[in-house]
C-alpha cells in the first residue's frame, strides 16, 4: 500500500453497504453484502482522479484487514478483489469455504 494511504481510516458505511476510503475530496469504495459472519465484496470503484494511484489497492487491503480482524469470512465477487487475492495468496486464510479453491 502506498504510504500516503496508511493513516487514512477505512469507514464501514453500513447504510450505503460499502467500505470507504476518503482521499482528499474523493472516495474509493467497495460495495459489500453481509450475512452473519460472511462478507461478499461485490464491486470496487475509484474516481478518475485516483485511478492508477493505488487507492483501489489501499481500500482492498484495508477491507481485507477489517474482515480478518473482525472474524468474518470472505466471498470475493468483485473481479478487482479476486485479482488482488490471486497475487496475494496469503489472504486465502480469510476465504469462506464456499470460495475455495480460489
Amino acid at each position: 500500500m502506498n504510504e500516503e494511504y496508511l493513516n487514512l481510516p477505512l469507514v464501514k458505511n453500513q447504510v450505503g453497504m460499502r467500505f470507504e476510503l476518503k482521499v482528499g475530496d474523493y472516495t474509493t469504495f467497495i460495495d459489500y453484502k453481509e450475512h452473519g459472519k460472511k462478507i461478499w465484496l461485490i464491486h470496487t470503484e475509484a474516481p478518475e482522479e485516483l485511478k492508477g494511484k493505488g487507492a483501489a489497492t489501499a481500500v482492498i487491503e484495508k477491507t481485507l484487514t477489517y474482515i480478518e480482524d473482525n472474524g468474518y469470512k470472505l466471498i470475493p465477487l468483485c473481479p478487482l478483489v479476486a485479482a488482488y487475492l490471486k497475487r496475494h495468496p496469503e489472504w486465502d486464510r480469510i476465504l469462506d469455504e464456499s470460495a475455495k479453491p480460489f
